[in-house]
């Protein structure tokens, strides 16, 4: 089976940005964030980059902030360590997923107790 270019560049990214996520960024405004995935244009231009952020609305705000500001850094040490001839405009937006997925969990789990441990 054979991969579209911009699929091996969006794994790429995701692994880098992970990497500086982790190691790289020193604003104290983001917190614990995890990057969930990263959505490629097919002309390599636009990169969205999914991130998912443990905490309150506040610092889910802040990390997004801090984020923002450090699209410049991010995509300059990108430049350096991706040997790419064009390099994808940054944006940085909330993975929401795993909050549903949360909420929904919980409301089974309710269900689940209040139907005394029988399969509904």
């Amino acid at each position: 089976m054979r991969f579209k270019r911009s699929q091996r560049i969006q794994e790429l990214i995701l692994e880098e940005v992970s990497k500086m996520v982790q190691r790289g960024l020193k604003d104290p405004r983001i917190g614990f964030t995890t990057v969930t995935k990263v959505e490629v244009t097919d002309n390599l231009k636009r990169a969205k980059i999914f991130i998912s952020v443990m905490g309150s609305e506040k610092e889910k705000a802040e990390t997004l902030d801090g984020l923002n500001s450090a699209k410049g850094y991010i995509r300059n040490t990108m430049g350096k360590n991706l040997y790419l001839r064009y390099l994808p405009e940054l944006e940085f937006r909330r993975d929401d997923n795993a909050d549903h997925v949360e909420k929904i969990s919980r409301i089974l789990n309710e269900l689940h107790s209040e139907s005394g441990g029988q399969p509904l």
